[in-house]
């Protein structure tokens, strides 16, 4: 399925976000108490996330919900927000 270039962003940023928290998909998968599957299928755009799941993510990578929508619009338009 090929998504917007704007949610491909996003994802971008939450599987930055999953490295820089040293998790692997399965640890995600574990704190968010879904199959590993799950994890897999929204980094590769199989899957796409409603916005309580992106918090829920959020939470797991220890960020702010509004660092990550921050950081999108930072990234979009190239200027701080």
């Amino acid at each position: 399925m090929r998504h917007s270039e704007d949610y491909q962003a996003i994802l971008s940023l939450l599987i930055e976000q999953r490295t820089c928290a040293s998790m692997t998909q399965a640890e995600v998968a574990r704190a968010l108490k879904k199959p590993q599957s799950f994890v897999s299928k929204y980094e590769r755009g199989e899957r796409r996330l409603d916005f309580a799941e992106t918090v829920a993510l959020c939470k797991v990578f220890r960020i702010d919900p509004r660092w990550l929508l921050s950081e999108f619009m930072k990234r979009k338009s190239g200027t701080d927000v």
